[in-house]
């Protein structure tokens, strides 16, 4: 059994479903489970959605009517006959999620955003199932809920790992031979029913829950690049692919923000030493890079770039020494408020911390913060991390920057930084 994962950038229109299926039919005598994001960058319009509805902010109606115009193009393209199954199969989809809109405002905006989020993946996998079976492949389609199971965090839906492994066993034990299965990234169910959703960008998390649960070959992740490379392209104009990488680099990498992966997805795979691959969609015959037990440490330096960050320092009202008791404190206020720290430094009376700028988030954070310490801040600031970093490396990504903050470990630099 062969894993593959198919992001939005892969189906962002017909012709990305055809090219699906033609990377598919590459692998013939293989039993593969398909796992699919939503198409293109529909995830983001649904969650246009979710504040129209639960925070008034836009016309769901609009929202709703773009999102069913973007997927019945890419349905009547692939299948131009409208007394086609899929057709109808989209409808019921868009009257759930026009059901949920109606219902009004949920108990809780993270439950909100599970209901509405978590149809995207539900419309790309049935468009990409109805198109495997007229190509002639041997495919069928699978309600993920009824394998991942998790908690009702909303949003960051906590993995049942007993359940889903048995599940998952049971499932895919009578699955035929040559056979693929298309199913849905993101997304869970709780023991009552509820749909959750496993993070944002959590499509290549649920490739590996299934990898783990079902004792996989491989979990391969299909991109727009050839593969892991050193750098964003975005930000440099020379990077290069890294063709092997260990499990800890990668989740190294991950972790500070490499958007290639996501960051929970390395864990489950290392736990089993199930080899992850990051290839290219636009290059199928490209080898790409290999993540596995690899021991060597990467050749060349990589680089992360995070913009839009926040660099907090908090400190003692009475300019005592900041100690464990405070730290604890601010910690909890972190956790509570879920605000996830990229970078901290502490002196003898301020603690320093680098975090994304979120605007749903960060306001209300600071806010307790004062109430309790004195806080200062800096917006629009820079985080970058280099991992296997030399001087020249950190003097090349701060020309013309001023650097506010800088931390350096054995293997890795982190420096917070802003135009001059």
């Amino acid at each position: 059994m062969k894993i593959f994962k198919f992001g939005g950038a892969s189906l962002k229109d017909a012709d990305s479903v055809r090219n699906v299926v033609s990377v598919l039919k590459k692998f013939p005598s293989e039993n593969i489970i398909v796992v699919v994001s939503a198409m293109g960058k529909i995830t983001n319009l649904l969650e246009s959605l979710v504040e129209a509805v639960n925070m008034d902010k836009g016309n769901p109606g609009e929202i709703l009517e773009q999102i069913k115009r973007y997927h019945r193009a890419i349905a009547q393209d692939l299948f131009p006959d409208e007394k086609h199954a899929v057709h109808e199969s989209l409808r019921e989809v868009f009257f759930t999620l026009q059901d949920n809109c109606a219902t009004g405002k949920f108990s809780f905006y993270n439950e909100t955003y599970d209901q509405i989020t978590s149809q995207g993946e539900l419309i790309s996998s049935k468009i990409v199932s109805a198109y495997l079976s007229e190509s002639g492949l041997n495919s069928s389609w699978l309600d993920v809920r009824n394998v991942v199971k998790t908690d009702a965090t909303y949003r960051e839906g906590v993995v049942d790992w007993e359940k889903t492994e048995v599940l998952a066993q049971q499932y895919f034990s009578s699955n035929t031979k040559n056979s693929i299965v298309i199913t849905q990234g993101f997304l869970g169910q709780t023991e009552q029913g509820l749909t959750t959703t496993l993070g944002r960008e959590g499509s290549d998390y649920t490739a590996a829950i299934l990898a783990y649960c079902t004792n996989a070959e491989s979990v391969t992740i299909w991109k727009d690049v050839p593969g892991v490379m050193n750098a964003d392209p975005k930000w440099f104009d020379e990077t290069k692919l890294i063709e092997h990488m260990s499990y800890q680099d990668a989740i190294e990498l991950a972790y500070y923000g490499a958007t290639v992966i996501h960051p929970k997805t390395i864990k489950p795979l290392q736990n089993k030493k199930i080899p992850l691959y990051v290839r290219s969609f636009l290059q199928p015959d490209e080898k790409g890079t290999l993540i596995n037990s690899h021991k060597s440490q990467l050749p060349i330096p990589c680089f992360i770039f995070k913009v839009d960050q926040l660099l907090l320092s908090i400190s003692p009202k009475d300019f005592s020494f900041i100690v464990e008791e405070n730290f604890s404190d601010i910690f909890k206020l972190f956790s509570e408020e879920g605000v996830k720290i990229q970078v901290m430094q502490n002196s003898a009376i301020s603690f320093s911390v680098c975090v994304d700028n979120n605007e749903k988030k960060t306001p209300q954070l600071i806010k307790i913060l004062q109430s309790k310490y004195r806080v200062l801040y800096n917006a629009g600031v820079e985080l970058i991390t280099i991992r296997y970093y030399n001087q020249a490396t950190i003097d090349r990504v701060c020309v013309g920057k001023k650097v506010f903050l800088e931390h350096k470990s054995r293997y890795t630099v982190q420096l917070v930084v802003k135009n001059k």
